[in-house]
This record gives C-alpha cells, sequence and structure tokens, in this order.
C-alpha cells in the first residue's frame, strides 16, 4: 500500500518533470496543436495551471467551487512563472494534508469526498499525462521513468471507460489499443493518448 508520504514524494516529482518541460515553452509555441482535441498549447496550458489551484483549494477549503478549477491562461512571456507559482502552490497544499482528510473534487464528484490520498493520486496522473501533452506538443519525446509511469497506470486503470469519454470536454477519450508491454504506453492508451 502506497503512503501519503510516498504519495507526496511521487507528486513532486511529477511536478519537477512539469517544471522541466513548461519551462521550455517559449511565447511562439503557444499556438501549437496539442494531443487535446480543439485545444492549442495555450489554452491546455491554461487548464493545467487552472488544475493546480483547484486541487490546492480543494484541499485547503472545505468546499471549492468549480470555478476554482477555472482555466488561468498565462501570459505569453510568464509560462513558466505561472506553471511554477501554481505548481508550488498544489504541492504545499498536499504536503499540508492529513492522512484519510476528505477533500471535495467537484469536477468530479459534486458529493463524495475523497481521502487526501485519493486526491493527489488523481492530481498525479494528470499532471503527469499533461506534461506529456505538453511535451508532445513541442515535439519532444517524454517518458516520465519508470516509477511515476507505474504510477499512472495504476490510477489508469481505474478511470472509467464508456460514453462518457466520447462527450465533448471529456477529461479523457476513450481507450486505445495497446500492443506494447511498456507500463507508459499502456497507461497513455488507456487515457486516450496516443503513444
Amino acid at each position: 500500500m502506497t503512503t501519503i508520504t510516498k504519495l507526496i514524494s511521487l507528486h513532486a516529482r511529477a511536478l519537477d518533470l512539469g517544471t522541466s518541460v513548461m519551462g521550455r515553452v517559449t511565447p511562439g509555441d503557444l499556438d501549437r496543436p496539442t494531443p487535446c482535441t480543439g485545444w492549442d498549447l495555450r489554452t491546455l496550458l491554461g487548464h493545467i495551471i487552472g488544475q493546480n489551484h483547484g486541487f490546492a483549494e480543494a484541499v485547503e477549503a472545505p468546499d471549492a467551487p468549480l470555478s476554482a478549477y477555472a482555466h488561468r491562461v498565462p501570459e505569453a512571456q510568464a509560462v513558466a512563472a505561472d506553471w511554477k507559482a501554481s505548481a508550488d502552490r498544489v504541492a504545499q497544499a498536499f504536503a499540508a494534508a492529513t492522512p484519510g482528510k476528505p477533500v471535495l473534487l467537484v469536477e468530479i464528484s459534486d458529493e463524495i469526498r475523497f481521502p487526501a490520498e485519493t486526491a493527489i493520486g488523481f492530481h498525479l496522473l494528470d499532471t503527469v499525462v499533461h506534461t506529456w501533452d505538453v511535451a508532445t506538443s513541442l515535439e519532444e519525446v517524454f517518458h516520465p521513468g519508470d516509477e511515476l509511469a507505474h504510477a499512472v497506470l495504476i490510477g489508469a486503470r481505474q478511470v472509467p471507460a464508456g460514453p462518457a469519454r466520447e462527450r465533448p470536454g471529456a477529461s479523457f477519450a476513450p481507450v486505445l489499443p495497446s500492443g506494447g508491454t511498456d507500463p507508459w504506453q499502456e497507461a497513455l492508451a488507456l487515457l486516450g493518448r496516443r503513444p
């Protein structure tokens, strides 16, 4: 069983990888297409930064509203700084969370409260996969390393499949076939990303 301390350590590593990739985004990259249908890199970054703030507020406050997750599109010259500020905030929120603390994540459910450990796992998956999205948009090859790949695969296997994934704005596209044995490739395919 993964402890909250281990999850926080893995999550910090995921954020560090994100910081490295986001730091390579230039103003000229913001109009690039991304693996997220209909989103350019500017929109994707606004989503990722908004998610960081939303998860942080969900942990810090008892009832963070849906608006806490709103896109926060960075200024062209401030991508790295805006990302880092949001990453630091969510890292600090998770580090201060009491194990087992119930967290309301209204983007997932407006009724169920998840243990803090589960919220960290959700955000870890989101962070690593979106870092891949950004790297892919930059035409870079991205692999998070074996330990993070396994952690994401465990989470990806628990993400529900079905018609909800075909709706506009769905978090993940329908599952794609994966013929390989690499955990990272399998995780991407399970989340509707084409490796």
